[in-house]
């Protein structure tokens, strides 16, 4: 999972941008750092735009109950990735894991976040399966509401997960006024973990800004449609 076999394996998938991951690790980071060129308002290597992301795993006490929240960050700037990890690391250690662990509430995190930066983008990851998400019948709510309080107004978008697809969420209008995203959530740069869900746009050009105003507005001229898989090969489908 390094930056030229990533490029590589987007190219042959047909993949135009693509998310980092894990930019809180400083190994990683200083990769990024390194073989990333700025291009626009997205970074590129070779013919693939990249985006800082970075999935952060919340583990906290709320309402009596343990909560275990996944939420994905992106940002516009590997220099606004940087504040948000250097806020990160009052809270615990970034340098063990890609996927950290932090003793912070979701509103809190997404306070926290859009403090740095109005051009961040936070959105819940996996929302249904059972462990580590939004909707999650082990340790999640049942309510968006009570999840993220004041800070749902930072909130424009849910990703359904591999369990899931968009006509099954089609069923609770709660959701209506969110878009619906989906990610590969790959672990290994390969091109059947790669891309095997992801979302459609039409672009004049590559553009951070453009692609998440489509997702805030819900613009179906711009954002399409996503690519899904079948929902029973997510090992939470049928719980």
């Amino acid at each position: 999972m390094d930056i030229e076999h990533l490029a590589a394996q987007a190219k042959i998938k047909g993949i135009t941008i693509l998310g980092t991951g894990d930019f809180t690790h400083p190994l990683w980071f200083k990769e990024l750092k390194t073989k990333l060129v700025k291009e626009g308002d997205l970074y590129k290597y070779d013919n693939t735009y990249f985006i800082p992301s970075v999935e952060i795993s919340s583990i906290y006490k709320q309402d009596n109950k343990v909560r275990k929240i996944h939420n994905v960050i992106l940002s516009p700037t590997l220099e606004i990735a940087e504040q948000i990890t250097d806020e990160l690391k009052k809270h615990g250690r970034v340098d063990y894991d890609g996927r950290p662990i932090f003793n912070i509430p979701s509103y809190e995190l997404v306070e926290m976040v859009m403090n740095i930066s109005k051009d961040n983008f936070v959105f819940p990851a996996h929302i249904w399966t059972p462990w580590f998400s939004l909707f999650g019948s082990k340790s999640g709510f049942d309510r968006i509401e009570d999840c993220y309080k004041d800070q749902l107004k930072h909130i424009h978008a849910l990703e359904t997960g591999l369990s899931s697809d968009p006509e099954m969420n089609w069923r609770i209008s709660k959701l209506d006024k969110f878009a619906l995203i989906s990610n590969s959530d790959s672990h290994s740069p390969w091109p059947n973990r790669l891309g095997r869900e992801a979302n459609v746009f039409e672009l004049k050009k590559p553009s951070y800004s453009e692609m998440i105003n489509a997702i805030k507005t819900k613009d179906k001229k711009k954002f399409l449609f996503t690519i899904e898989v079948e929902p029973a090969y997510g090992k939470y489908h049928f719980d």
